[in-house]
């Protein structure tokens, strides 16, 4: 056993069912956060082949997203390597192979692919500046022209989203608002949508 180790948890999607250990000290370490559940919910992407899941924490959406869509590759990634740990501990729960994590702050250890589908639930203590360049702008730029950026964030959060929005020029939507989350997308254009 783990010596981080302080649970398992199960949880239920679109009649799946999976399992998570959990470590103390990570994020959401007593059941799968309300914004995760709220994102998963409202996420609709388009047959994606190559999805990012950034700031995985210890797993849930990536291995999700890994079982819903067998066709993809995701690439898993988090700055914690205790949260690395435990996404590789519950992609083998999961008999998930279509996955990989690695260790990560930002986008710097990411694989420099160009991703149909980069996810994440924003972690809202890392500061506006973090936010701005690692949760936003760079994910975007790694976008696959055409590609979908998914996220979600606490509602404390919405003064600045899409204030960076509009600074960037991203044409930011706010898809859902519910208990104290806000799920956003951001679509990068095609070249000729521009």
């Amino acid at each position: 056993m783990d010596v981080y180790f302080k649970k398992q948890i199960t949880y239920q999607h679109r009649g799946h069912s999976f399992t998570f250990d959990v470590a103390h000290t990570l994020f959401s370490s007593f059941d799968v956060d309300e914004g995760t559940d709220v994102f998963l919910r409202f996420l609709q992407p388009n047959a994606p082949r190559l999805i990012l899941d950034l700031g995985c924490g210890y797993g849930p959406i990536g291995i999700i997203l890994a079982r819903l869509y067998p066709q993809a590759h995701v690439v898993m990634a988090d700055k914690d390597m205790l949260a690395v740990r435990y996404a590789r501990i519950n992609l083998a729960h999961n008999n998930i192979t279509n996955a990989d994590v690695v260790g990560s702050v930002g986008m710097e250890s990411v694989p420099d692919e160009p991703y149909d589908l980069i996810v994440s639930n924003i972690p809202a203590k890392v500061g506006d500046a973090a936010i701005e360049q690692d949760f936003l702008l760079e994910p975007y730029t790694r976008l696959r022209p055409g590609g979908d950026y998914w996220f979600v964030v606490v509602s404390g959060l919405n003064h600045l989203i899409p204030r960076l929005g509009q600074r960037h020029q991203l044409k930011l939507k706010e898809v859902k608002k519910r208990a104290g989350h806000s799920v956003y997308h951001l679509h990068k254009p095609e070249a000729a949508d521009a």
